[in-house]
């Protein structure tokens, strides 16, 4: 390695002692100072084929082996939890390099979506003393996190100066805040059947992201199954989870055909037409449309629930946070306000407590997002939004949350299903200068610029702490014998 190399890579390392506790301090290739970018890398080696297994092998090369892990090893709530509380010990002991570091570590996550989700959920729920601001690689199939602040869409090169490059953007990215969403579903026990999620692989991370609690929840009521979970890009019912629900099975069936990145998207579009979604007018009964589903409706203003028509058309309905859906559409748009049909919808932030609410007919439809400004049909942007299915209307729906869909039987004699999803939080994010996404802080046409603090600040403290944590951390365990491959 190039002495030039040598010298950037001391702005990342971190000293063993802060990594290993009561290990010696030895902080010789330290500047006395601390690192200007302490970092703690989380690998998924399964991701991107074998690009993650290399990617691991070049960051562990190039930064101490101890701050680089593969997530097939060990969970990022372990290894935050155990250097939290390291560092905190540091910090009482007066150590100024393990203060410094712990207000200017920043994250970084190699894996898809499903893998950047699980470390977002951790932080989330760990409530750390001095939240990190998280980078994410695009190792997965979508990439829609990573697209979205500007880390890109393609599986990146796995080469020591490629990750230099990488590390370089890291240290030169600002943070930016990013909503997270809670998702609540409770329904009677059916008196016939069984209506957990059933999902197309034997035990993927939607099953951990959403899942029944347990009778001991705050949230579990006598008489009802109550599910719950979180996410970080969007959640989708209809057509779109229909066919992302095929090409998971599709994976799990034939795991050698999905290798690449450019096989699984060409595979994905290929299922888009045999389950029949660019002529869904003929393959679709109108009863699996959303509006002959159930009701949905909208909190815009705190405490006011209004109903939201929903076309008869529509087959699919997005509830979007961030600009970037489906490998890096942004289904939102920009709404132009001088024009009447846009009404008072504007642009997508990340950080405003709202989310945008997009229907889609067909795959046709769906095609509009290739034109620049090109968009779905835009439904609403709310706080909250709830859907209440009607009785018998349907016995099974598919639900897609951050990439990963499942298939979610009704009970076909119950009036009560409900889903609801409302504002959970924020955690820092890392973005380029080919971010994506927009903030209201840093977006000087954004109208809560001059805002300090949202009319709603009450309103989040009075949820209930349930609401207000993921599962990701002490609750969220991938078992052992789950292939984390499935997380890309």
């Amino acid at each position: 390695m190039a002495s030039r190399d040598s010298e950037f890579l001391k702005n990342f390392w971190i000293p063993n002692h802060v990594l290993i506790p009561d290990s010696e301090v030895d902080d010789g290739q330290i500047d006395g100072d601390g690192p200007k970018c302490p970092v703690l890398v989380f690998v998924n080696s399964k991701s991107g084929g074998q690009l993650g297994g290399e990617l691991l092998k070049t960051y562990r090369a190039l930064l101490k082996e101890k701050q680089v892990f593969d997530l097939g090893e060990e969970t990022p709530d372990k290894v935050l939890s155990r250097i939290y509380a390291n560092l905190e010990n540091l910090k009482v002991q007066g150590d100024r390099l393990a203060i410094a570091i712990m207000e200017r570590l920043r994250l970084i996550v190699a894996g898809g979506d499903g893998t950047a989700g699980w470390l977002l959920g951790v932080v989330c729920d760990l409530k750390l003393s001095h939240s990190p601001a998280i980078a994410t690689v695009p190792l997965g199939t979508g990439n829609n996190l990573p697209f979205a602040f500007g880390w890109g869409k393609k599986n990146p090169g796995t080469d020591e100066q490629s990750v230099l490059s990488f590390l370089d953007q890291v240290m030169k990215a600002k943070e930016m805040k990013i909503d997270n969403w809670h998702l609540l579903m409770r329904m009677k026990i059916p008196k016939h059947g069984a209506c957990e999620p059933i999902a197309p692989l034997d035990l993927p991370h939607s099953l951990h992201a959403f899942h029944r609690v347990s009778e001991t929840d705050e949230l579990s009521i006598e008489g009802c199954h109550t599910f719950r979970g979180g996410f970080w890009n969007y959640f989708s019912m209809g057509m779109d989870a229909q066919v992302s629900y095929a090409f998971h099975s599709e994976r799990k069936l034939h795991p050698e055909k999905f290798k690449n990145q450019l096989v699984n998207q060409s595979t994905y579009a290929k299922l888009g037409c045999t389950q029949g979604w660019f002529l869904a007018s003929l393959f679709h009964p109108p009863s699996r449309n959303i509006a002959h589903m159930g009701k949905v409706k909208v909190m815009k203003t705190h405490g006011h629930w209004e109903d939201l028509e929903i076309p008869s058309s529509i087959r699919s309905i997005v509830c979007l946070n961030l600009p970037s859906f489906s490998g890096g559409f942004n289904p939102w748009g920009t709404p132009n306000r001088r024009r009447g049909r846009d009404g008072d919808f504007t642009p997508p932030y990340v950080d405003d407590g709202l989310i945008e609410v997009v229907g889609f007919r067909d795959a046709w439809h769906g095609l509009v997002l290739l034109h620049p400004n090109g968009h779905g049909t835009r439904l609403a942007q709310a706080k909250r939004i709830r859907f209440e299915f009607h009785k018998g209307a349907a016995d099974h729906t598919y639900m897609r949350i951050d990439g990963e869909p499942w298939k979610q039987p009704l009970p076909v004699d119950d009036d009560t299903v409900l889903v609801e999803i409302s504002h959970h939080g924020q955690v820092n994010m890392l973005a380029t200068h080919e971010a994506k996404s927009k903030s209201v802080h840093h977006d000087p046409s954004s109208p809560y610029h001059h805002v300090a603090e949202e009319e709603d600040d009450d309103d989040e403290d009075s949820l209930a702490d349930e609401f207000r944590k993921f599962g990701a951390a002490e609750t969220f365990k991938i078992p052992d014998e789950v292939d984390i491959a499935h997380l890309s």
